[in-house]
């Protein structure tokens, strides 16, 4: 049977306005009266979302798409890919844009559930783990790490860590500099480092690292990459993604620096928009249209409640697309 309001607030020892009221986070309550309700609905497996659907007795068949930032290349294909597919097999997507900001993406959960979609896409999450987990919904994540049972999809980012490290090194680099962004705020950033940095520890080179964060404007991206590049004078570089590799690119040329004679450059991500538009770039590529397919089969799965056999962590291979600014 259906848990209703009312079990929760007797379990929680609560009244049902209580429990109501932190079920829709209005006005004052103390954090120990949220956990009860919390740790109630927890124990009687009570969502609010499932309790609408069983009411109403169907679904409006919409999907909540949460992701980081649309303005990056990859991101965006990749939500274009997923939409469609999503629409394919008779759902619509509501998009939410986080911008890695936690409230921001706290606020569209629940804006997600309010209106009682049947499942949620991410690619972002910060501190909202507890609301993702008490949504009750069906959520399939990418590149960013859930504990079970919330499956996980993405690229083997150590492995192209590594295969960026071993391709300048087998090019003739041998002044390395690896160029990453925020390894907090962004996980697959460490794995994208570690594997750089355990390639380069394995053959006994150094390369020095420069960080950025994730919230800098361009203008100061570019301006701390042409500080650290005139600086270091490196012979190779990785970066971590391809929006900070065409940067690189653009200060090492004003700085005089011949690529790939002087300098070669990876990037990391192989959006479609790169590969066409920036041809100059060499590239660790992401099997996007594979990773999409992949999220979209396992959500599908999760909402037929055909789950069982499901991994927590899905890791697909990744490639190197070689252009011109590496050495043949």
């Amino acid at each position: 049977m259906q848990p209703k309001l009312k079990d929760v607030a007797k379990l929680a020892g609560v009244s049902v306005a209580t429990v109501s009221r932190v079920i829709n986070d209005r006005g004052y309550l103390s954090s120990g009266t949220k956990e009860k309700v919390y740790q109630a609905m927890r124990q009687l497996n009570y969502s609010p979302n499932s309790a609408a659907r069983a009411l109403r007795g169907k679904t409006f068949k919409l999907i909540g798409l949460i992701f980081a930032s649309v303005e990056n290349p990859l991101i965006a294909e990749a939500v274009q890919k997923i939409e469609n597919q999503l629409f394919e097999g008779g759902y619509k997507a509501i998009i939410c844009n986080s911008l890695d900001n936690p409230a921001k993406e706290q606020q569209y959960l629940k804006m997600l559930m309010a209106n009682q979609v049947d499942g949620i896409i991410t690619g972002s999450h910060n501190e909202s783990l507890k609301e993702y987990k008490m949504s009750g919904l069906p959520i399939v994540s990418y590149d960013r790490y859930f504990p079970s049972p919330i499956p996980t999809v993405s690229c083997d980012n150590a492995a192209g860590g590594k295969l960026a490290a071993n391709t300048l090194m087998d090019k003739g680099s041998e002044k390395l500099m690896l160029i990453s962004g925020s390894l907090e705020k962004i996980p697959r950033n460490a794995d994208r480092v570690a594997g750089f940095n355990q390639a380069v520890e394995a053959v006994g080179q150094k390369s020095t690292t420069v960080r950025l964060r994730f919230n800098d404007t361009p203008g100061i991206k570019r301006a701390m990459i042409r500080q650290q590049l005139s600086a270091y004078q490196p012979d190779g570089v990785f970066c971590t993604d391809d929006q900070t590799a065409l940067l690189c690119l653009q200060e090492a040329k004003s700085l005089g620096m011949k690529v790939p004679d002087d300098l070669q450059v990876i990037g990391f991500d192989g959006s479609q928009y790169v590969q066409q538009y920036h041809p100059e770039l060499s590239t660790i590529v992401q099997p996007i249209d594979d990773i999409v397919d992949l999220l979209v089969r396992i959500l599908f799965n999760r909402l037929e409640q055909n789950d069982d056999q499901l991994l927590d962590r899905y890791v697909l291979p990744v490639s190197l697309l070689q252009r011109g600014s590496l050495r043949n």
